[in-house]
């Protein structure tokens, strides 16, 4: 276990110590997707659900997951975020007639360490408050591929999905 930080010497949990570490710059960038009706997307769209406009109260969700994020994972260092950006993209007709919405989030900070987990529970909040202000007219939708995409920053450097060796 001498590769996985979060673990101590006797294999018990811990918080890593980040307070030798300097502050650098750090973004990371990660998405997710749920799938839907295509009627849903469209009541998405049109605004058209009695709860309100879906993509503005997830985008809202998104940033305070982001900020909330120790609270959640309990490993986590709290960091001072100076950016969350909070993107919809929407997907269409897939595979098997589902539509489907892409959320990224892109959260950036100038600290010891990095933003990933912060970027992962946002992309989670706006998927499940999606999930939440449309169960009414749809229960069969799907939440999935919820991944990093990219970071930059910090000791390792910048990884991308895609390019990993």
């Amino acid at each position: 276990m001498n590769d996985l930080t979060h673990f101590s010497a006797d294999g018990r949990a811990r918080m890593v110590d980040v307070s030798e570490k300097a502050a650098t710059r750090r973004e990371a960038t990660a998405s997710g997707v749920i799938r839907m009706s295509p009627a849903t997307l469209e009541r998405i769209r049109a605004g058209t659900l009695a709860k309100g406009d879906v993509l503005a109260v997830a985008d809202v969700a998104a940033v305070m997951a982001a900020k909330r994020t120790p609270e959640t994972i309990p490993m986590c260092h709290a960091l001072p975020l100076s950016g969350v950006e909070v993107g919809f993209d929407e997907i269409g007709e897939i595979d098997d007639g589902k539509a489907a919405l892409r959320v990224t989030v892109k959260t950036l900070c100038t600290a010891p360490t990095g933003v990933e987990m912060e970027a992962l529970c946002a992309v989670s909040a706006a998927l499940l408050t999606i999930y939440d202000m449309c169960k009414a007219i749809d229960r069969g939708m799907r939440i999935e591929n919820i991944q990093l995409e990219e970071k930059r920053g910090g000791r390792r450097g910048t990884w991308l999905r895609g390019a990993e060796t």
